[in-house]
């Protein structure tokens, strides 16, 4: 139960930045039970392990914007001065690497399975539109086709009742 709740809340704390799932430093490093100095400070000491497709700094426009979605007091926004930096989920894999504790690499499971399963959930969702798309598309044929079909049995029905009236009129009885 207690795994569940956990992956909840991290959950909770995925962001879409630039079009990746992150998590902002302060989050993580909540989640390790460290500080975020020390959890950016391990960063700096290991950059090589963290490229650009791991790990990147905020532009102040988004810092503007990811702060601006806070529904705290302002005094939790007074502790942040510098750009925070984002982890995606390689980088996270990484700060296992760097961060070395037993709850840290507890909190670093708990955060790929939840990573694991937004894809799951996300690519699941896109073959469900996939298979919508589908049935559209054969339903539509469908409908031309039965539209064809009415179409011409109203050509049909016209025509006997051309021929009807065409026959009353020279004298037959109908």
């Amino acid at each position: 139960m207690a795994d569940i709740i956990l992956q909840e809340k991290i959950r909770s704390k995925l962001l879409v930045i630039r079009g990746q799932r992150v998590m902002i430093d302060r989050d993580l490093a909540e989640f390790y039970g460290v500080e975020t100095k020390a959890l950016n400070q391990a960063v700096k000491r290991n950059i090589e392990r963290f490229p650009g497709d791991f790990m990147f700094q905020l532009t102040k426009e988004e810092m503007e914007n990811w702060k601006s979605q806070f529904v705290t007091s302002n005094g939790d926004k007074m502790g942040l001065r510098k750009r925070s930096h984002v982890f995606t989920e390689h980088g996270v894999a990484m700060l296992s690497s760097v961060l070395k504790s037993k709850k840290a690499v507890r909190i670093n499971i708990a955060i790929m399975r939840v990573f694991v399963m937004v894809s799951r959930i996300i690519n699941s969702s896109k073959d469900l539109a996939e298979k919508i798309g589908e049935l559209e598309r054969k339903y539509d044929r469908h409908d031309k086709k039965i539209k064809d079909i009415f179409s011409a049995l109203h050509c049909l029905v016209k025509g006997k009742k051309e021929e009807e009236s065409k026959k009353e009129e020279i004298g037959f009885k109908v």
